[in-house]
């Protein structure tokens, strides 16, 4: 079974969800995990001017996605920071470049799942989410968020984020937070939670 998880982060965030979504996919027995970045729409020297660009060699070595490449997974998980409510035009772009995926219909069927960053504890988590699951319902794809069997949704002790659509974390204005421990382990269990409903239907 092949577990995709394709992402776009600027200054690292949303990456470091990501490994633990992979990390939580591989608990699953005899599931194959990849990470994949979009394409960067950004000129390299505005990344170098704003900084980003030092955020970003963290996960350099990740492989850039193809539309193409998604054919072959059997649950794709996306990530993205929140651009006021919604996701990055980085992974609204590569999204835009999946319409002979979605003429042939190779992805009907597939499982899809949403993770977010965003910079305030309002910012749009939910609405990110629960617009980008607009594309994948075009796609046919069947939506895994988070069920509330994930305890630590509950937490109120501090401020956290992770929602039944999906993980996600608060990098603060100026992205100096980095995703806590119950982040992590949220995101952990929303990739153990998609391999194993795409390991049930693949039995099927």
């Amino acid at each position: 079974m092949k577990i995709q998880i394709i992402f776009h982060s600027m200054s690292g965030h949303v990456y470091k969800l990501a490994e633990s979504i992979a990390a939580g996919a591989r608990e699953v027995y005899e599931t194959g995990v990849a990470l994949y970045q979009v394409p960067e729409l950004i000129p390299q020297e505005t990344l170098v001017a704003t900084g980003a660009q030092a955020s970003r060699s963290a996960f350099s070595h990740i492989p850039v996605a193809t539309p193409e490449q998604m054919v072959e997974a059997d649950a794709i998980i996306f990530g993205t920071p929140t651009r006021f409510g919604m996701m990055s035009a980085q992974m609204r772009s590569f999204l835009d470049h999946t319409g002979k995926l979605w003429k042939q219909g190779s992805l009907v069927g597939k499982i899809g799942s949403v993770f977010v960053s965003t910079a305030t504890q309002h910012g749009g988590q939910e609405t990110t989410i629960s617009s980008f699951h607009t594309s994948l319902l075009h796609h046919g794809m069947i939506i895994v968020g988070v069920p509330y069997s994930e305890q630590r949704l509950l937490q109120v002790n501090e401020v956290s984020g992770g929602s039944p659509y999906g993980a996600s974390t608060l990098s603060g204005g100026d992205g100096a937070r980095w995703p806590s421990a119950n982040e992590l382990a949220i995101a952990r269990y929303q990739g153990r939670h998609v391999a194993d409903i795409a390991k049930r239907l693949h039995a099927t």
